[in-house]
């Protein structure tokens, strides 16, 4: 396992540095997806509470919880991504 990444075409050698960095860089991403989680959680039992309640479900709904909630993993997945090539810097695409 041992220098792995001299297997992928295009990488370069990376520093025992670079490595621990990027591993706190994904460790940071775990947190924040459970984080979004935790955020789908609280929605849900916002939605099941606003069901006997008048008008609410409308503007829960209207409000796209959801939506942003999934827009949130998208873009923490893609600073994730984005900064682990900042520090891998591979060459060409």
């Amino acid at each position: 396992m041992e220098n792995q990444h001299r297997k992928i075409k295009n990488y370069r050698e990376l520093t025992q540095a670079e490595i621990d960095l990027m591993n706190r860089i994904k460790q940071k991403g775990d947190e924040l997806l459970e984080l979004r989680n935790e955020v789908l959680t609280h929605l849900n039992q916002q939605k099941q509470a606003a069901l006997g309640v008048d008008g609410e479900l409308a503007r829960l709904l209207d409000a796209e919880p959801n939506r942003w909630a999934n827009i949130g993993k998208t873009d923490i997945q893609t600073g994730v991504m984005a900064l682990v090539r900042a520090v891998a810097q591979p060459a060409g695409v």
